[in-house]
């Protein structure tokens, strides 16, 4: 911690001692309800167009108390950044939880970005709140209100030769959008060196940046950043910045805000920057107003796997998931050593939409959907919306893959959907074509371009297909897209077992339980034969 932060200075003369605790806890009662009364105001008016162009969901109040509760230190001087401060919610349940402790801060300075001119208004207003607030703990109390773009005004204080704007404490609900790769905001974010694919994401990043060493930073965020290949270079800065110490995950998709009937898989994170990395505090609820359902405490290692390039974030918060994360390190393999590549599909249809057909033809090919995909295997062709197929010429040459046994996984999922992972095996018997097109919402698992030995595509499809495989892929991607990089992250059994696994699901769709009790067996089989952990 800085010398600043760790100096127990008396209050300034013309403040007032601490008042008694009754005093104090109606003060800071009174502040954390004037907060919440914006707030309501504040939702209740914003147009949706506005929201959705902001990107910005206004926090509730017990989870903003729950957030400024995880900071350790909130001693001596206090320097909080809020950036997408809405109406300052966040920065009114720190004041509260600074002013409330048994060792209080001797100052706080509170700096709040916002864009919106009229939550700005409001936002001044829960300042002033916690300045009284402060004045009954015997804490000076400055705040700011700034109606400012965070992005812009952080990458014109880091492009400084000498940075001035700099702090201790850092509490974020922040904004979320995407960014289009050559966006204005994109380009000024690299100047401050942070690639981000998203807004929370470019937030997170900036305020990382204007810490200062031994900060602390609590966010909530989309879960979407852990894994995939879009938030990789985030992921790597937030890591070599910031040591996580802890991670708090809630079941429900939709408990976090409830409020705006927002449907997105919520973590809170809190790290501390340029610590050593150490054991991370996992811990799960439903929403903010029930209590942990599980939570302990994980070494950095099961994290943030040390031999992982992509730097996925791993979060297990009970013992019944760590066995299933320990399943996964003893498995052998990746797709590589398996001699399998994956790719997306090559057919992009709009780009080919003279050249769909919804029935098949002479001069025609099999098109594959992710519609075709029922129960495990490729049905074709099937009545619907989507063309069943492509016609074959010249202008469609680089767009075919040779008949073959493939296994095609879906590349997106619905948030209602009960898996994350949905695989099919293509069957050439089943489909018998010359070539095969898949549309590029689908990954197709293949040999150097070419189809898979059926033994082994047969037991790749029923291990994508398990229970156990869609709980390791909930510990790490929040999100409800599977990316190549994430198939190829994940580890499998070894060529033996997996064909020994295709032999026993053979042709036919398998239901749920044989497909786990095939899978459970299968590796039960491997380990007892001593199969080696991998590091």
């Amino acid at each position: 911690m800085s010398a600043a932060r760790q100096r127990r200075r008396a209050p300034p003369a013309s403040l007032p001692g601490a008042r008694p605790a009754p005093e104090l806890h109606a003060a800071t009662a009174a502040l954390l309800q004037a907060a919440d009364l914006h707030r309501a105001q504040a939702s209740r008016d914003i147009d949706p167009a506005r929201r959705s162009e902001l990107g910005q969901f206004l926090t509730p109040p017990r989870l903003a108390s729950f957030m400024a509760s995880l900071f350790q230190e909130l001693g001596g001087s206090v320097r909080v950044l809020d950036a997408g401060a809405g109406v300052g919610t966040l920065t009114a349940a720190l004041v509260a939880e600074a002013c409330s402790r048994p060792d209080p801060p001797t100052d706080i300075l509170a700096v709040g970005y916002e864009l919106d001119p009229a939550m700005v208004n409001s936002l001044s207003k829960v300042m002033r709140a916690c300045r009284d607030a402060c004045r009954a703990a015997g804490v000076a109390f400055r705040g700011r209100a700034v109606c400012a773009d965070f992005i812009a005004a952080a990458v014109d204080e880091l492009s400084r030769p000498t940075p001035r704007a700099r702090f201790s404490h850092a509490i974020l609900n922040p904004p979320y959008r995407k960014l289009g790769a050559g966006s204005a905001t994109r380009c000024a974010l690299r100047r401050a060196g942070v690639e981000a694919s998203n807004l929370y994401a470019a937030f997170l990043a900036l305020a990382v940046r204007v810490l200062d060493p031994g900060g602390e930073l609590v966010a909530i965020t989309p879960r979407s950043f852990c894994n995939g290949p879009y938030f990789r270079a985030f992921r790597a800065l937030f890591l070599r910045e910031m040591a996580l110490r802890r991670v708090h995950v809630f079941e429900s998709r939709s408990a976090a805000f409830a409020d705006d009937d927002v449907l997105q898989e919520n973590v809170v994170l809190c790290g501390v920057k340029g610590a050593p990395p150490g054991a991370v505090l996992v811990s799960s609820s439903r929403g903010p107003d029930d209590g942990p359902t599980a939570a302990r405490l994980v070494p950095y290692a099961e994290v943030v796997r040390p031999d992982d390039p992509e730097r996925f974030i791993h979060v297990v918060p009970d013992r019944a998931g760590q066995g299933v994360a320990d399943t996964f390190a003893r498995l052998p393999a990746r797709l590589e050593d398996l001699g399998v590549s994956i790719s997306t599909g090559k057919v992009v249809d709009f780009r080919a939409r003279e050249l769909l057909r919804p029935d098949p033809a002479a001069d025609t090919s099999p098109l594959i959907y992710p519609a075709h995909l029922d129960a495990g295997v490729v049905r074709w062709p099937k009545p619907g919306k989507k063309p069943n197929a492509l016609v074959d010429c010249a202008a469609t040459a680089h767009l075919w893959m040779p008949s073959g046994t493939y296994v095609v996984v879906k590349r997106f999922s619905s948030k209602e959907e009960p898996r994350r992972i949905t695989a099919a095996l293509f069957d050439p018997a089943v489909v018998p074509c010359a070539r095969v097109g898949f549309e590029n919402h689908l990954n197709v698992l293949h040999r150097r371009g070419a189809g898979l030995p059926p033994l082994l595509a047969r037991g790749l499809r029923a291990f994508l297909s398990s229970t156990l495989v869609d709980t390791y892929f909930r510990q790490w991607s929040g999100h409800t897209q599977v990316n190549a990089a994430d198939l190829r992250n994940l580890t499998y059994p070894s060529l033996e077992v997996l064909e020994r696994l295709g032999a026993r699901a053979g042709d036919r769709a398998l239901g749920q339980r044989e497909i786990d009790r095939a899978v459970d067996e299968a590796l039960g089989a491997h380990a007892a034969r001593g199969g080696p952990r991998r590091e």
